[in-house]
């Protein structure tokens, strides 16, 4: 006998734990909303900021998502079994941040009635519409991924029809798993090359590998490094929320080791860039890095976190087998994994605009209204509220579902 799935959180804290995410979704929407009717004036962002805390946001949250096409494609085509306990999590992590960023753009573009010219009219010379028709795409196949797990539910699967054709689907996952992959690897290439080959920034700007920046596979790897410790860091948080050992300590290990090395790999390449960004790149378009950094806002120490405290630290504890067996750094780095990630999309998006490129302009440090850091926690609350109510509903954990058997 299984234990039904709602007996995971009694209904009354259920129902106050999910109550406070949707008052805040609700505020978030609200603010949404006014962006869409009014327009962007409601924003901080001007003809200086074409980018502001949203994109942030998406470059951010697209990043930590790479978990799902990631872990789905060791899964399914690399074969790696441990990987079973978190690939229901994955796949729901993963379309809470690719939905809620294709929303978000939706409302950054502040005239919905053409938000389908991209569509119709793409500029095939535009990294940003490669991105749109891969994200779009990409969030079409973790929708068909999530549907198997919907179809799981116990009340959905007593319908012999849906059972059928949740078997079907999980007989092709392995197709939408490449597909997804690929999809995903070009986005994620194509979000950092839109920085580097902006030759009016040169804070942003980069060397040249073939036709790609720098940055198109620097984004790639910090993706798929980071995405493995955002799958350990909620999952181990769902853990310690609802008290129950959701994921065995094997599936933790193995993507920790996973997530280190990348990680690793990603810093070398990373001080690399920054090296030749430093003695060449800068030079060569006639600025000092100094100039760069004479802000207190953004500083050297931004570099510094970025590069040793939130990225070497982290990587050097999950290589290390003694370390990954201690519990609270199996949080810990993690953590210092995601945020490392937030703050190059956060240097990336917003330093590289705030920096003067004119003699006659200066600096100026973009602060987001009310209303964006409304939409802001609207989209995180959106995430709490859909994961709360898949781990509530549907079988995410096999694990979890075994234990209760009597």
């Amino acid at each position: 006998m299984i234990e039904p799935l709602t007996n995971r959180a009694p209904t009354r804290v259920f129902l106050t734990w999910i109550g406070f995410w949707i008052a805040l979704f609700a505020i978030g929407g609200y603010f949404g909303m006014l962006c869409l009717s009014q327009g962007l004036h409601h924003t901080n962002m001007n003809n200086r900021f074409g980018f502001g805390i949203w994109i942030f946001l998406d470059l951010t949250v697209i990043a930590l998502g790479a978990g799902a096409f990631f872990s789905a494609f060791l899964l399914y085509i690399l074969k790696k079994q441990a990987l079973k306990d978190v690939i229901g999590s994955a796949v729901v992590l993963g379309f809470i941040c690719y939905s809620g960023a294709v929303v978000v753009l939706a409302i950054d573009v502040g005239q919905p009635l053409r938000a389908w010219f991209t569509f119709w009219h793409p500029n095939a010379h535009s990294m940003l519409a490669e991105v749109t028709f891969c994200l779009t795409l990409y969030l079409l196949v973790l929708a068909i991924e999530y549907v198997p797990l919907i179809l799981k539910n116990p009340s959905l699967s007593k319908n012999v029809s849906l059972l059928i054709f949740e078997g079907q689907l999980h007989k092709v996952v392995v197709v939408f798993a490449g597909v997804g992959a690929v999809l995903s690897f070009f986005h994620q290439g194509s979000l950092g090359g839109l920085y580097g080959v902006m030759n009016g920034r040169p804070f942003a700007f980069r060397e040249h590998f073939f036709i790609w920046p720098s940055t198109f596979f620097l984004f790639i790897l910090s993706a798929i490094a980071a995405g493995p410790s955002f799958l350990i860091l909620i999952n181990k948080l769902a853990s310690k929320i609802t008290k129950k050992q959701l994921v065995r300590k094997e599936a933790y290990d193995f993507l920790g080791r996973i997530s280190g090395w990348l990680l690793l790999a990603y810093v070398g390449l990373k001080s690399a860039d920054t090296i030749v960004w430093i003695n060449h790149t800068a030079p060569a378009s006639g600025y000092s890095v100094s100039e760069f950094f004479k802000e207190a806002s953004f500083g050297t120490w931004i570099l510094f976190a970025e590069i040793v405290l939130f990225g070497l630290l982290p990587a050097l504890v999950l290589i290390n087998s003694r370390l990954r067996k201690r519990p609270s750094l199996m949080i810990v780095a993690p953590m210092l994994v995601c945020i490392g990630i937030a703050i190059n999309r956060y240097v990336m998006t917003l330093q590289s605009q705030s920096l003067p490129t004119l003699p006659f302009e200066e600096f100026v440090l973009y602060t987001p209204s009310l209303v964006e850091i409304g939409v802001f926690g609207g989209m995180i609350s959106y995430g709490v509220i859909v994961f709360s109510l898949s781990y509530r509903y549907l079988p995410l954990y096999p694990g979890l579902r075994q234990k209760a058997k009597t």
